[in-house]
């Protein structure tokens, strides 16, 4: 069947956000937009269907000016096992660089995975059922959207800053983007799971954003940095 890359979009907005930057870890520090990797999560909790789909990051477009704060949050310090977790022994108390008041539109294809180019473990974990097609999917995703339902609660880089989020159907005579042009440098992609599931390695890219837009490059473009 031959099919074409969907492009949806989705309005998110909240309180707080922090897309922390991997390089600083003890103190955690936002970058000053959202990353691909946290749009394509949010797209990812209203529809996910692993091996048969994937979403891909198209376009950010900045509604609110960028506004920091700072805030002291308590951290524990380790890291869950078999064993129990004493928390007031490994309580940690953390300063966060955030941002406020974040709003954003963003744009993702909802790219369909034909089941001739899946891997092996792909059908022995999921096997398509006789009405596999990308237009599956597609209803799939607008009915979810348009009714407002996720499987889990969208959030903003960590868990407990949620993200308000609405399925935008028509994309005409909408709110302009902020009218500004800013360099963001290096910044985070997304993780690429394909080549390592386990340990999978950081990809980046050059965000630009022009008058309140930023074009992000395709996962195989020669942009993306690994």
């Amino acid at each position: 069947m031959e099919y074409t890359d969907k492009e949806y979009c989705l309005e998110v907005w909240g309180d707080w956000a922090c897309f922390t930057r991997p390089e600083l870890k003890v103190e955690r520090v936002s970058y000053d937009v959202i990353t691909p990797s946290a749009a394509r999560a949010i797209f990812e909790a209203i529809l996910f269907k692993r091996y048969a789909m994937r979403w891909q990051v198209t376009k950010i477009e900045v509604l609110n000016p960028i506004k920091w704060t700072t805030i002291r949050r308590n951290e524990v310090g380790a890291v869950a096992s078999k064993s129990s977790i004493f928390i007031e022994d490994k309580r940690q108390q953390k300063n966060s660089l955030l941002l406020q008041d974040v709003h954003y539109r963003i744009y993702a294809k909802l790219i369909f995975i034909p089941v001739k180019n899946r891997s092996k473990e792909a059908f022995v974990k999921h096997q398509p059922g006789g009405d596999e097609n990308p237009m599956k999917y597609y209803q799939m995703f607008e009915r979810r959207a348009s009714q407002g339902q996720s499987f889990t609660q969208p959030y903003f880089g960590c868990r407990e800053f949620a993200a308000n989020w609405k399925y935008i159907e028509n994309t005409d005579s909408l709110q302009f983007p902020l009218a500004e042009d800013k360099d963001f440098g290096i910044m985070l992609y997304d993780m690429d799971f394909e080549k390592s599931p386990q340990k999978p390695d950081a990809m980046f890219y050059r965000a630009q954003m022009k008058q309140g837009v930023i074009v992000v490059p395709d996962k195989d473009s020669e942009e993306v940095l690994r």
